[in-house]
Formats: structure tokens, sequence, C-alpha cells
């Protein structure tokens, strides 16, 4: 039997970093903290995701006895941590920001406090659910912005990066503003809309393409037919065709494209559906497009009403990844840093401060103007509110995204960035700890 479930998804050192925490006797409270160091280039934001996905597997985290097995077998790990992991059950806090909501640099997404060797375990699990749907959610809301208004479709699960991703990306994408999955594991188990039209290989299977598009609107009236596999117009006009041989019988709703010069095909497709008196039938775009080939066709005019995405999207393949980072900030009442070039970290619980004009990065307890984000969503282990419908927090994020001023929402670097500046309070802790270390570290010195 397989070894093993979502409580063995960490890394070998954080379960020997608990092994020692334990066997040492140390089991006071520290925070962790989840953020990203910088933003990827042309980022101008993040949008949070993957949290309540996060919460679920926290508060269902359990040891079998098939984990337990495993890690016995490994011959390092004494009988007293294997019976603690095998009554384990996340015992601390998490404060997080709500799915949907526009990040920046060094901002915590979320907030882990619990006994030290607890937190510590979370740190895999947390980076990877939070951080992957982060990064996808990101490039998916830029692609619904370049669309301006019009409807994008998720076509990227064949080329997303295991089965989860697709999935879990199929959710992120959502989140942002796409309009629907292809993927019927995605739509079942987090209830998208769903979407789908044909492949070249149906067209392939009949004698003629007249034959095939035939067949498959008598089978599915409602659908968007693939125009592109022999002659794009051509194909357009058998579509011309088969509307006018169907009478008010015909139903289509769609042609597809996807291949080619999408601006000139869209424009002369146009013109023969309007030709033929089929004005109500739209045309959809795919093949290889990201926000700014939609940028650019419909800035040329392109008379495009959707598009589905596939391999841009589902990667983010111009920022496949994000520099995220899971932080001790606290332990046993005193904030921890580390002074690393370039991986330099902030000390103390946090919370981010939203104003009109920029955000303020503070101390956990701090009170300032602004809007707080992140907002308590587990204690003592349980869930504070039941997960709250996908539909809201797509809607939320659209509202925020709205919200941001235009350079933001733009697909240049927004000069100036979005600012977020330290309160003195925060930096003063930063002093007061570094101080603190570097004395320490003088009198172990000698």
């Amino acid at each position: 039997m397989p070894a093993g479930g979502i409580e063995l998804f960490a890394d070998l050192y954080e379960f020997r970093m608990a092994r020692a925490y334990r066997a040492l006797g140390m089991e006071g409270r520290a925070t962790f903290s989840l953020f990203v160091r910088r933003l990827p280039p042309a980022r101008n934001f993040l949008l949070a995701s993957g949290v309540e996905d996060l919460l679920d597997m926290i508060e269902g985290l359990r040891f079998g006895a098939n984990s337990l097995a495993f890690l016995r077998g490994l011959g390092e790990f004494p009988e007293e941590f294997l019976a603690w992991l095998a009554a384990f059950r996340f015992s601390g806090s998490v404060r997080a920001v709500a799915e949907g909501t526009p990040v920046f640099a060094e901002e915590p997404l979320l907030e882990v406090t619990a006994p030290i060797a607890e937190a510590q375990m979370l740190e895999t699990l947390a980076m990877n659910v939070v951080g992957s749907q982060t990064l996808l959610a990101s490039k998916a809301a830029r692609i619904v912005l370049a669309a301006a208004g019009r409807p994008v479709v998720d076509f990227g699960g064949r080329r997303a990066q295991g089965l989860d991703a697709a999935v879990a990306g199929a959710r992120a994408f959502h989140l942002a503003g796409v309009a629907a999955t292809s993927n019927l594991l995605a739509g079942a188990r987090h209830g998208l809309p769903l979407a789908g039209t044909m492949a070249h290989s149906f067209v392939q299977a009949f004698p003629t393409e007249a034959e095939a598009f035939r067949a498959f609107a008598a089978c599915h009236p409602e659908t968007i037919l693939l125009v592109d596999t022999y002659d794009t117009l051509a194909g357009v006009r058998r579509v011309a065709a088969l509307a006018k041989e169907m009478g008010a019988a015909f139903r289509v709703r769609g042609v597809r494209l996807d291949s080619g010069d999408l601006l000139a095909l869209s424009r002369a497709a146009r013109a023969i559906l309007d030709e033929a008196g089929l004005g109500e039938v739209r045309i959809f775009a795919s093949g290889g497009l990201d926000e700014h080939r939609i940028a650019a066709l419909l800035a040329a005019g392109a008379p495009i009403d959707a598009f589905g995405i596939g391999t841009e999207m589902s990667v983010s393949a111009d920022a496949p990844a994000l520099d995220i980072a899971y932080k001790l900030v606290a332990h046993g009442g005193e904030g921890r840093m580390k002074f690393s070039a370039g991986k330099r970290t902030l000390p103390g619980a946090k919370q981010v401060f939203r104003g009109a004009a920029g955000d303020v990065l503070g101390l956990a307890e701090e009170s300032l103007p602004g809007e707080p984000l992140l907002r308590p969503v587990m204690r003592q282990g349980w869930r504070l509110a039941p997960r709250p419908p996908l539909a809201d927090a797509r809607a939320a994020a659209a509202a925020r995204i709205a919200a941001l001023p235009p350079p933001l929402r733009g697909l240049d670097p927004a000069a100036p960035p979005w600012p977020v500046a330290l309160s003195p309070a925060l930096e003063g802790h930063a002093r007061e700890v570094e101080t603190r270390i570097a004395a320490r570290a003088d009198g172990g010195a000698g």
C-alpha cells in the first residue's frame, strides 16, 4: 500500500528540525511569515490565492499508519517523536489576507503562530499551495485585464505542470476573473463553469470539413465550430453555408480561430459572417495567446469576442516562479530576523494597512490609518468561519483590482510602483532586534 498523504508534503529538514525542537524541549510559540521578497518583472501586483485550500489542509493534517511506517523506516526518528506525530493536530493560529487581495513585495500573505515545531512543519505546504496559486492568479488577472471585459476561458490543463497544478490553477484563474475552464475535474471539484468546443481531429475524422461541421452541429447545436483545420476563411464560409442549409434550426454560437494572423482572419471572418446575416455568431480566438498579444489585437480593432488561453497562463510562462519565503519572525516573545544579503527579513508579527495612496507595513499590535488586510482565520487549529464561496472571493477580487490606480492595472511596469512604507514602530523594532542579535553574537565570540 502506498505510504503517506498530504502530511508528508514537506522537506525532510522540517521533520529533522521538529524532532530537534522536541528533543530540546523547545515548545515556545513562534510566528512564521509567508511573503514574496520581490515582484516578478512587469508584475505591478500579486493576487493572493490558495489560502482557503491551505486552511483545509492544515485543519485536516493527521499522520496515518502508512506515513508513520514510512518515517519509522528512515531509521532516524525515535519512537517518542513518532508518537507525537501519531497524536498530531495543529494547535496554532493563522492570520491571512482574503483571497483575491492584491499584495506587494514584503507584505505577508499569511502568518502562522504555533509551537515552533508545528509551525515549522507547515513551511513547504504553505509555500507551495499559496505560492503556486498566487502566481497563477496573478498571471490570469493580467490576461483578464487585457481582454477588457471579453470572456477568457482556461484551456491549459494539458500543459499545466501536473494534475494538481491544473486543477488548483483553474480555481486560481476563476478567482482572478477567468470565465470558465475546459477541465472537467476542476469544474467538478470547484464548481467552475465549463467550456469546450471541438478538436481538429473531429474534422479530420470526416471525409470533408462540411460533413464534420454538419454532424457536430447536429449533436451539439449550441457549439462553437473550429474553422482552421484546413483553410480558415473557407471554414468560415462553410459555417455560413451550414446556416443557410439549416435555416431556423441553426444555433451555432461562434467560430474559433486557433492559428494564423488572428487580426486579419478575425476581420475577414466577421465580414463573411455579417454578410451572411450571422451577426450574432461570435468569434473566439485561441492559440499561443498571452496578455500582450490580446492587448495588441484589441488595440488594432480585432473583432474578437472571447479568448481561450492555454500554456502562457497555465505555467505563467513569463514569470514561472515567485521569490516566496516562509520565515521565522518571532519566537519566545522576541522578534527574530536574518541579515543575509538580498534576503534580509523584518522581525515580528505584522499587519498591512492599505490606504488610498499606498500601504504601510507595521507591527501586528499597531493601529494605523487604512484597512488592515491580515485577519484571523484559524485559532487552535480550527477555522474561524466556513470556507467562503468562490463566487464571493471572485467578486471581491474584481472590486479590489478595479480600485487599484490605472497604472497598476496596466501591462507595463508602473512608474512609480505602489508604495509600501514601514511604520516607525516596525523600523524601531528591527533596529532593536538587530542590536540585540549583534550583542549576543559579540558576547558569544569571547
